[in-house]
């Protein structure tokens, strides 16, 4: 953590720089100052300064720099104008200090009061202690997304900065911050196509979460940079002259791909940092106004001088994605073999894409009427916000399939186009077309052949829905649809059902009552619920209508003095799913620093995560978990980030002592040449030099290859990554790689 003591810098140096960043910021917003605007930025920036004048940041700089620094990034990164500043300025005014809204109502109008009230709803998230409050603010982040984007603008500005400068924050605290924005501001950033922000959030993260892995990117990127440009430069050469002899105006650049899609790439297709083809991508940004045209004429150009991959051609010039973005992406083979992805668009889809939102809507003006598939997006997600039962936990994880997945684009039997998160199903479809369309459906055809409700839909598939009235939903369906609006609509009318249901059985606790000369009212309804251990009064009526609790149980009851009073003791057993804490007294409160097998092994009961399985030496977390005890994971674990940004308060801080007396079961992953010996070689290696303990080793192969893994018990992460290198160095060994559980 970095001191804060580092920070020193003399009164007047420091309101030099206040001034100098404010008179930056005014330069940025310079065109877009209307008559009287300056005044009103001027008055923000003082209330805002006056507000924060005795606070500081956690590196040790004058509080109202951030401020400053995230309206800099509203206007520069994301083209907004003086409202979105003034806001920007003001974000933490009415949550840190003693301006009100009613102030800043009174001084700016109503636009910019309501903007940072959303703001301050929502910055709650990080601090928040209770799982399901945390989950209530997401849901609140997406509520002002829909009544007006620049409050989720400003936030992602406001995390952008913050992420800056996490340095000087503790370990924790980097850790929670980083989870979250890759659980929720990157893929939300990325759904407003703020692409360059999108990648910026994710590779700050991974700075923080993974900073070793981090650090090597880094390191390869820059020893391969003369190289990389070299070649880039021989690339764009041929491009440029034929560009210029067919009289287009354009500029071209070559830039390396984000540290997390390069890392990405390396998990997901098991390759080296070496082995990742596309690098770097080159992008034709086009000055013209036949826009569809001359970006085709430009493709046809490049694909004349490099043959490209039809497998890999993305066409978002004929169907632009739902954020708005538009391109045309051709992965082409260049010299020495080497793929490389080409970007062509014009100067109007670019500023779309790197300013996502607004730059979306400057270019919306004027079109009167026109309404674009983000338009669509947000209309979406004010339906699914307007569902009032829908669990704020559960509407958070659906929310982000539809925020996350890759889009299929589907047509009506009238041919209409329809947007769907990939991997959707005809019942998704049906739901997306109309909520009574999704609960009668029985089937569909998809390009003309019957498939049943759960038929995975592909691009450009044509699909007719065939409904029955008789039709209602079924727990089973909530199995196999992807998007939020289905799943919202479904478990509504399975509430629906549910309450239909628990009405006879309402009726027959209320004659029961009756018979039993016992006043009925809502309290006494809710101690009922509560004794016999049923989350609501509805789950308990249910019970009884369905017959899984008895009314012989309540015959002991009797009414005293407007109190039940309860005879004979029932025990039930508590319904599965009210969590409850085993170990709860052996488990560690905030700010507790677990050691793992040091001396407080013996006190602490805890699991190795079976989604990660950590060994010492790894970096870890312990989690609270509901029935389980202390579960330890990787800070890399696929679980981690949805862990940390939803549950921060069950985190519990670890670190591995140093014990070389404790072994863990771990595995590697081994492909290569089936050749003769290569089995004898691997355990020369296992056993022979390395002396390690094998616990199994299962191998597969055909034609020629093969594929295995091997399990071996291991003291530290530091002998796993000898196993590594030295069975890949092995003549025939293709790839090593350590098992992950899926």
């Amino acid at each position: 953590m970095v001191e804060t003591e580092k920070y020193i810098i003399s009164e007047e140096e420091e309101r030099k720089l206040i001034l100098r960043e404010y008179r930056s910021l005014l330069r940025a917003l310079k065109l877009r100052l209307k008559r009287g605007d300056k005044k009103l930025v001027r008055r923000a920036f003082e209330i805002a300064a006056d507000a924060h004048q005795h606070m500081r940041r956690k590196s040790g700089e004058p509080y109202i720099l951030h401020p400053l620094a995230v309206a800099k990034i509203v206007v520069e990164e994301m083209s907004l104008g003086v409202t979105s500043v003034i806001c920007a300025l003001l974000h933490d005014t009415v949550e840190d200090t003693e301006v009100t809204l009613k102030e800043i109502e009174m001084e700016f109008g109503s636009t910019c009061a309501k903007i940072i009230e959303g703001l301050t709803k929502i910055s709650s998230v990080v601090e928040s202690k209770d799982t399901t409050q945390q989950a209530e603010n997401f849901k609140k982040i997406l509520l002002t997304l829909a009544d007006d984007p620049r409050v989720i603008l400003i936030k992602i500005a406001d995390r952008l900065h913050n992420m800056r400068t996490l340095d000087s924050m503790s370990r924790e605290k980097q850790l929670k911050i980083s989870s979250e924005t890759t659980f929720l501001y990157a893929p939300l950033a990325n759904r407003l196509g703020l692409y360059e922000i999108k990648s910026e959030l994710e590779d700050l993260a991974l700075k923080y979460t993974e900073t070793d892995v981090y650090e090597e990117i880094i390191d390869k990127l820059k020893n391969t940079k003369r190289e990389r440009t070299r070649y880039i430069n021989e690339f764009i050469k041929p491009i440029k002259e034929e560009l210029e002899k067919n009289n287009f105006q354009f500029d071209i650049t070559g830039r390396p791909k984000s540290i997390h899609s390069i890392l990405h790439k390396m998990r997901t297709k098991h390759v080296t940092f070496e082995e990742v083809y596309d690098l770097f991508a080159i992008r034709i940004i086009l000055k013209t106004e036949n826009e569809k045209e001359d970006c085709w004429k430009v493709f046809s150009i490049v694909t004349d001088l490099y043959n490209y991959s039809k497998e890999r051609l993305r066409d978002w010039i004929s169907t632009p994605k739902s954020n708005g973005y538009e391109a045309l992406h051709a992965t082409v083979m260049g010299p020495a073999g080497r793929w490389v992805e080409v970007q062509i668009r014009t100067q109007r889809m670019n500023e779309i894409a790197e300013k996502g939102l607004a730059a979306h809507w400057k270019y919306k003006e004027g079109k009167a009427g026109q309404e674009s598939k983000l338009d669509d997006w947000l209309k979406h997600i004010k339906e699914l916000l307007s569902n009032p039962d829908s669990n704020a936990l559960d509407f958070i994880q659906d929310i982000k399939s539809d925020i996350f997945l890759d889009e299929i684009y589907i047509y009506t039997p009238q041919g209409d186009m329809r947007i769907l998160p990939a991997g959707s199903t005809a019942l998704d479809f049906a739901f997306d077309i109309h909520s009574e369309l999704g609960k009668n459906c029985i089937g569909a055809k998809v390009n003309y052949k019957l498939v049943p409700l759960s038929y995975p839909l592909k691009n450009a598939d044509q699909i007719e829905i065939i409904t029955s009235k008789k039709q209602k939903p079924h727990n089973d369906w909530l199995k196999f649809v992807k998007t939020a609006k289905a799943k919202s609509r479904i478990k509504y009318y399975l509430k629906e059902e549910k309450r239909i249901t628990a009405q006879s059985g309402k009726e027959i606790l209320l004659r029961k009552l009756e018979h039993l000369k016992i006043p009925v009212t809502t309290v006494l309804l809710n101690d009922l619920a509560s004794y016999y251990k049923f989350p609501s009064p509805l789950d308990m009526h249910f019970a009884i209508a369905v017959g899984s609790f008895e009314m012989k149980e309540l015959s002991g009851l009797k009414y005293n003095g407007e109190k039940l009073v309860f005879q004979n003791e029932v025990k039930r057993e508590l319904p599965k799913e009210v969590p409850h804490f085993e170990d709860a007294k052996e488990i560690p409160g905030k700010g507790y620093e677990l050691i793992l097998f040091g001396e407080n092994s013996d006190k602490i009961l805890y699991k190795l995560a079976n989604c990660c399985q950590p060994i010492p030496g790894d970096d870890v977390f312990g989690f609270v978990t509901s029935g389980e005890g202390l579960k330890i994971h990787r800070t890399n674990c696929p679980n981690a980030a949805s862990l940390l940004a939803n549950y921060g308060h069950r985190v519990v801080k670890a670190k591995w002592a140093k014990n070389k007396e404790i072994s863990f079961l771990t595995g590697v992953k081994i492909n290569g040449i089936d050749d003769v010996g290569i089995i004898n070689k691997i355990t020369n290696v296992v056993s022979g030099e390395l002396k390690m303990n094998m616990r199994s080793m299962s191998i597969d192969s055909s034609d020629g290859l093969f594929e295995g893994t091997i399990m071996v018990f291991v003291n530290h992460k530091e002998e796993l990554n000898a196993l590594c290198e030295k069975l890949e160095a092995l003549e025939g060994i293709n790839k090593v790689v350590r098992l992950d559980a899926d």
